[in-house]
């Protein structure tokens, strides 16, 4: 009886409403986690910057932080380090109702400093890519070169329809860009929440490759992009039973977004800062 009732009050729920509440819930859950990454990486590298200068990167986790007599090299990190506390910090005020309604110049000119930004760090990264390298061998190096391009391009169209004002389309190229540009905050909980479910099934950790670390660079920026996709294609169908199955789906990686955040907050940046 109570399962009938349930499913008949699922039922009588607007469809196109619940697929928009899914997407909020999502979108509020990704934010917090994104703003968690950013204290995380203020709060590690910027006293370490601060400090001690670009010698700092010494002290750091990441591999070959720093090269000596490479200064461009050594620039290049620290610039893509800092820049990314701006990009992730500021882009989802880009997203916000209530920012983008009330304060409009400001949200022309943030969109226009966070695609100028995107453009440049995309740049240094396929120089940092190919010059220092990453862990995971080649896939890593294929994986993060194919995300560089596709946030420039998708950059370039966000700003091309923005400046035509074809808003839906401005909007939507905006949001893919959205994705793309946050690939690094996915793979981390993405690569937490494979550890926590599998034990790090297809991870050799001595070398960092393996086919599960293949499918983490690469579903870092297409798995998002295509469950985007998913989302638009239900706001456009109109078929109620398709939009409340992307619903669910939606809030089903809601909960799994909000599980990757807090197995990379509390086992991989908080330990880090504490």
């Amino acid at each position: 009886m109570e399962s009938a009732i349930s499913k008949k009050t699922f039922d009588a729920v607007n469809p196109g409403r619940l697929l928009q509440v899914a997407g909020s819930a999502w979108f509020v859950t990704a934010v917090i986690g994104q703003w968690i990454f950013v204290c995380y990486v203020a709060s590690y590298f910027g006293p370490i910057l601060f400090e001690h200068g670009l010698e700092g990167l010494k002290e750091t986790h990441l591999p070959n932080g720093f090269v000596t007599g490479d200064m461009v090299g050594n620039l290049a990190i620290a610039a893509h380090i800092l820049l990314a506390i701006i990009i992730i910090g500021g882009g989802p005020l880009q997203f916000m109702p209530a920012v983008r309604n009330r304060f409009p110049a400001f949200h022309r000119a943030n969109g226009r400093v966070y695609m100028a930004l995107v453009f440049v760090t995309s740049l240094a990264g396929l120089f940092l890519v190919w010059t220092r390298g990453v862990l995971g061998g080649f896939a890593g190096h294929i994986a993060i070169s194919l995300d560089a391009i596709l946030i420039m391009a998708f950059a370039v169209l966000t700003l091309r329809y923005a400046l035509t004002r074809q808003f839906q389309k401005h909007h939507r190229w905006a949001l893919r860009l959205f994705m793309v540009v946050n690939a690094v905050w996915f793979f981390r909980i993405g690569f937490m929440l494979w550890m926590v479910l599998t034990g790090g099934i297809g991870i050799d950790m001595a070398t960092f490759t393996g086919p599960a670390i293949v499918g983490l660079y690469f579903g870092q920026m297409l798995v998002p992009l295509a469950f985007l996709e998913l989302y638009f294609w239900a706001q456009s169908s109109s078929n109620r039973y398709s939009q409340r199955a992307v619903a669910v789906t939606v809030f089903v990686l809601t909960g799994l977004t909000a599980a990757g955040t807090f197995a990379a907050t509390v086992g991989m940046w908080f330990p880090r800062v504490l």
